[in-house]
């Protein structure tokens, strides 16, 4: 873990792009490594400073606008003093700074206006720079060689920075003026405005990232930001839309769509989720279908997009260096220099046990909201290699369970804790390969029980019977291999000799998201997880502090994830333990108040809950991350026991927490028409009433 000075940042992200700026507006690495703005997996702006008579301005206010398209800041003047006089008094002139990101390109506007009766001489100078760093080199890692970076070249509009990497690629980074400055003097633009009492002056600023032969055409600042909310109001009309009586809960909730929509990158394929910012803004496929399933009941089209994109690079041969095998689901895909030369091994990347079988789930969960048939039957021969790999390749020793061995330069651990030391036995050793994760079991008895339903719905019996078959014997072999009455739990993992890591996880909640263990064993962990070595007061944590690798302060060994926990609430829904899933909601609700843009990261530490204090932030997490983002959705389905089949929406014992009195669901599109609904909450129960209703929905409750 490397730790990081406190200062506050702000996130853009529009397709390949993100950026990190300070409070300011500023890029300072001195102060914040991580900020800058990438593109396709490089730093491609590495400084970025902005003076007022080479002085920091005084910061008054910046924020990112609710739907994630702006990034405004409000500056004024310090005292400008000349030859022992006060020549601009404190708080003369404003400053205004726009930013956003498009495509390729970062776009800022600059409203410099003078409030003094008299007029004053302002100059204005900016500072840039690129180090053309990977992001696996600003994470930490060391390279033996970088490629070339060229003399700073003059351009007639700006400047450019040139650097030829290592995989023979040139980038390049526009520095864009309109107007031109008076002043170019290497990385230096200076401005020098004589502005009378009330006068202002705009200025725009295009920082432009390229890679060899792309597109270089640069649209107007307006045109594009009318293009970048276009497709966040694009999003709401095609999603439904939460509402309700509780502020701060909307809040939550509002953020979390907006997030879900920042980090949504258009593909050839469809739509596809980005893992999360700085660290993981490209696509990994575990992270994206658990937040098309997360986010499932309000816009399908996300799924039907991750699913398209997984299935075009689903595995077609067995290559070692990638961790590939014929029907494996892609687990991460890398661009930038180190993947290109190699040095990562993460261009094309296999390496996760548990994409497969969660690819199957969700197609069929994706069939079951939309009753889109002829989608299913498009991508049906993916949904079979699926399931062969998890036969052939994934039953590593033919014992009926999925194993994983560590690759020799990838992952050593291929679950969703893909640690070095997140899979041991009690007394801390690390684990003996191959390792059969507990979790891994149940998606897989998942899988097959899903594909057994799809497989019927196709006709094809055979294939039904057969699945459905498998499935009920992994589940028999999931509470006789991974049940331990010492620990009262299902034991973390198998190792190679199948002896158990008999560790209290919460890798075993999963199992309440498949339905894959015996109601008696799911009442015991319903109320295990809640326990004090297990439940921090802000969730679940990843491991009990009984174990011997318990750290709250670890990334997998005792830290709480969001979406972890909206797993596990789920599955505790749908054995009917609500008011489990309850507290995990308010939980993760109350911690949301405390978080920034009331955003949940990546994860944060799992230190136990202390009064009249916020939980303890973990100083690399993802921030936003999507599955973070769309754990609220997957939590509020459960509560509400929200299901839907062909034009049917179901509520299977529904219930709201106290927070909230009153919601209402807007736009819930389904096959053949939508609802807007209104509940109410009754304390043990919620009345739902249907507002508007348009072609055949039926709304079914059952109490």
């Amino acid at each position: 873990m490397k730790g990081k000075l406190e200062v506050e940042t702000h996130t853009l992200k529009h397709e390949e792009s993100f950026a990190i700026f300070d409070a300011y507006g500023n890029i300072d690495v001195e102060r914040n490594f991580e900020e800058g703005i990438y593109y396709q997996g490089t730093r491609f702006l590495s400084c970025h400073k902005f003076y007022l008579f080479d002085q920091l301005p005084i910061l008054l206010s910046s924020a990112v606008k609710e739907d994630n398209s702006l990034f405004t800041v409000d500056l004024t003047n310090p005292k400008i003093i000349r030859n022992e006089e006060v020549i601009i008094p404190e708080g003369t002139v404003h400053i205004l700074r726009n930013k956003f990101l498009y495509q390729n390109c970062c776009y800022e506007k600059i409203w410099i206006k003078n409030y003094f009766f008299d007029p004053v001489k302002i100059e204005i100078s900016f500072y840039f720079n690129s180090d053309f760093a990977d992001v696996f080199e600003v994470r930490g890692m060391k390279r033996r060689q970088r490629g070339k970076i060229f003399p700073l070249k003059t351009i007639k509009n700006g400047i450019k920075f040139v650097y030829r990497g290592l995989d023979n690629i040139l980038r390049t980074t526009d520095i864009i003026f309109d107007p031109l400055p008076q002043q170019i003097i290497s990385n230096k633009a200076v401005y020098l405005f004589n502005l009378g009492g009330k006068e202002k002056v705009v200025l725009n600023l295009y920082i432009r990232c390229l890679i060899e032969n792309e597109d270089s055409e640069l649209i107007s600042y307006n045109k594009a930001l009318y293009y970048i909310t276009k497709k966040f109001r694009e999003w709401e009309n095609k999603s439904c839309k939460i509402y309700t009586s509780n502020e701060l809960f909307n809040r939550w909730l509002q953020r979390s769509f907006a997030d879900i929509v920042m980090l949504t990158t258009t593909t050839p394929y469809g739509p596809y989720p980005y893992a999360g910012i700085p660290w993981f803004n490209t696509v990994f496929g575990r992270d994206g279908i658990i937040t098309a399933l997360e986010c499932l009941w309000i816009n399908p089209s996300l799924a039907k997009g991750t699913l398209s994109f997984l299935a075009h690079y689903q595995a077609k041969k067995i290559n070692r260096e990638q961790d590939a095998e014929p029907g494996k689901i892609v687990h991460e895909i890398r661009k930038g220099e180190m993947a290109a030369t190699k040095e990562i091994p993460y261009a094309l990347y296999y390496g996760s046990v548990d994409a497969t079988p969660l690819f199957v789930i969700l197609a069929s969960k994706y069939f079951e909201r939309t009753g889109d048939i002829e989608f299913i039957k498009n991508i049906w021969k993916n949904i079979q290699m699926a399931i062969t790999w998890i036969d052939k390749y994934g039953d590593i020793d033919k014992d009926g369970l999925v194993e994983y061995v560590p690759s020799e330069k990838g992952l050593i651990n291929k679950g969703w804790k893909d640690s070095e030391d997140s899979v041991f036995y009690e007394d801390g050793k690390l684990a003996k390969p191959p390792i059969a994760l507990v979790e891994v079991q149940g998606y897989v008895y998942k899988a097959k029980r899903e594909a057994s339903k799809l497989a019927k719905v196709l006709g094809k019996e055979k294939l039904a019977v057969k699945w459905a078959k498998e499935a009920e014997r992994l589940r028999e072999l999931i509470e006789e291999k991974f049940w331990d009455d010492g620990i009262n739990c299902f034991v973390l993992a198998l190792d190679g000799d199948k002896r158990p890591c008999r560790v209290r996880s919460s890798n075993a909640g999963h199992l309440l998201f498949t339905k894959a263990i015996s109601m008696s064993k799911a009442r015991i962990l319903a109320s295990l997880f809640f326990e004090k070595h297990f439940f921090s007061g802000w969730g679940i944590r990843t491991i009990s502090s009984f174990e011997k690798r318990y750290n709250p302060l670890s990334y997998h060994n005792g830290s709480v994830w969001p979406h972890d926990n909206a797993i596990i609430a789920f599955g505790l829904c749908l054995y009917g333990f609500k008011q489990e899933a309850l507290r995990i909601l308010n939980a993760l609700f109350e911690a949301s108040i405390f978080f920034k843009l009331h955003r949940l990261p990546e994860l944060f530490c799992g230190l136990e809950r202390r009064v009249n204090e916020g939980p303890t932030y973990y100083p690399v997490a993802c921030y936003p991350q999507a599955w973070s983002t769309g754990a609220v959705f997957l939590i509020l389905q459960g509560c509400l026991g929200l299901a839907i089949e062909g034009n049917e929406i179901r509520f299977k014992h529904p219930l709201l927490p106290d927070f909230i009195e009153e919601m209402w669901i807007k736009n819930f599109e389904i096959k053949r028409g939508k609802v807007d609904l209104y509940l109410k909450n009754c304390g043990n129960d919620v009345g739902i009433n249907i507002i508007n209703k348009e072609g055949e929905v039926k709304v079914l409750v059952e109490k």
